[in-house]
């Protein structure tokens, strides 16, 4: 009887972690243009460098770790993992690139992934293709696809131009690889997916949220992005990060 007893109880107790246990929440936020906004375009997608940089020393602080998608796997073992990603390769990124760089110690190595528009590399206000290679070689920019011409993916005939061809001249300028794939204004649909997935190992969509990972099908090529906009303050950006003290 005693065995029996001893037996439902190391059940019961070993088991309950996996029963209460929550599936891990990781932020992946989408930021635009880092610069001062001067009257041009929507404000909302401007985050100034001032916030910017209060922004990510907050991520320092709380001992947060900031990951590109060719670390994707590190997400189940390092501590508050998080992504931090900047859609259409604007030149003011490089803003980005020099407080990370500011901010960087022993203990936190800042880390972002840049989603640029091949066809658009070099044009007024974009990043040039010696900017992308220097970002790509300091390994603290992961340089991806945010496709060629920056089309609605789901009014698009022909794919293979958008995500084939953009995916490789960005890999011939940075000589890295290319496996993640921001989707234009966010939109796809089962179509654009299954082209994605013929070069990508990763979409990524505006569908607000943190990544929990459920096993739905596709997953990895839904995953949700928080923008982070000019109005956003530091008790709201600390909301949107801090989703696993739910």
């Amino acid at each position: 009887m005693k065995r029996l007893l001893l037996l439902f109880f190391c059940l019961h107790f070993l088991g309950l972690p996996k029963i209460v246990s929550a599936a891990q929440k990781v932020p992946i936020l989408l930021y635009h243009s880092i610069d001062e906004y001067k009257g041009h375009g929507s404000k909302e997608l401007y985050v100034t460098p001032e916030n910017f940089e209060k922004q990510m020393a907050f991520l320092r602080d709380h001992g947060f770790t900031l990951l590109t998608f060719e670390r994707w796997q590190e997400r189940k073992r390092v501590n508050k993992p998080i992504f931090i990603t900047f859609d259409d390769g604007y030149k003011n990124n490089l803003t980005a690139f020099t407080i990370f760089q500011k901010l960087k110690t022993d203990h936190f190595m800042p880390s972002g992934t840049f989603f640029v528009i091949s066809d658009f590399i070099g044009r007024p206000n974009r990043l040039t293709k010696s900017d992308l290679k220097m970002l790509a070689e300091s390994g603290v920019i992961s340089v991806q696809s945010h496709t060629a011409t920056h089309p609605d993916l789901q009014k698009v005939a022909n794919l293979d131009y958008e995500l084939k061809v953009s995916k490789e001249k960005i890999e011939k300028i940075t000589g890295k690889p290319v496996m993640a794939l921001s989707y234009p204004y966010g939109s796809y649909n089962d179509q654009v997916v299954v082209d994605t997935k013929k070069d990508y190992l990763f979409g990524l969509t505006t569908i607000p949220g943190p990544f929990s990972e459920s096993g739905i099908k596709n997953e990895l090529y839904l995953l949700p992005r928080t923008y982070i906009k000019y109005s956003t303050t530091l008790t709201d950006f600390a909301k949107a990060v801090e989703v696993n003290n739910d």
